[in-house]
């Protein structure tokens, strides 16, 4: 288990670089709060990275997250990351319930990195100095980023034990750290 060797299969199954920047921005959201529970943060990231890789090619459910368990499993990436990745779709909580911390962590992060990332592209300066109240804002409007899930952003934050507001600082933190990676640095004067 290891980040190199995710990388490598996220980008030899995910070709859009929206996708592949959704899995970076949940990454670091993943190692984020992995940090600040005490868990293991390579484990972690590596769950948040991989979480979407096989949509391109399967984005139907049950497809969409079980055919890419089994290419997990083949490549030797553990139980905790598998169960992670089947759990954060509402199609396999049966068999793989939002139970555990990284299970609840993935789902609570996955529409809410989305959420960010499409807020801080119509802000000049990006993420530099987005406030949670600004993406609370932002969720009222129906119309801005409809496909995402408002519920599952609240649920997930409640999953959490946490105020949204507090959810939202965490993951605008976690993005914040690799806003060069995610092509949201705000604009240099010239």
């Amino acid at each position: 288990m290891n980040r190199d060797k995710a990388w490598q299969i996220l980008n030899e199954f995910t070709k859009a670089p929206a996708l592949i920047r959704h899995g970076l921005c949940a990454e670091s959201a993943m190692r984020h709060y992995a940090r600040l529970g005490g868990h293991d943060e390579q484990q972690w990231g590596i769950a948040g990275l991989l979480h979407d890789f096989d949509y391109e090619r399967w984005p139907q459910p049950p497809d969409h997250t079980r055919e890419g368990a089994k290419i997990l499993r083949e490549a030797g990436f553990d139980d905790e990351i598998v169960g992670a990745v089947l759990s954060h779709v509402p199609w396999n909580t049966d068999d793989y319930p939002r139970d555990r911390p990284i299970r609840q962590t993935l789902f609570a992060v996955d529409e809410l990195c989305g959420f960010i990332y499409a807020a801080a592209l119509v802000r000049p300066e990006r993420l530099q100095g987005l406030k949670p109240k600004s993406i609370v804002k932002k969720m009222k409007q129906k119309a801005f980023a409809a496909a995402v899930s408002r519920d599952d952003i609240t649920e997930g934050a409640q999953r959490l034990g946490l105020q949204l507001s507090d959810h939202i600082a965490n993951c605008i933190t976690a993005l914040q750290s690799i806003t060069d990676e995610l092509g949201l640095a705000p604009p240099r004067d010239t």
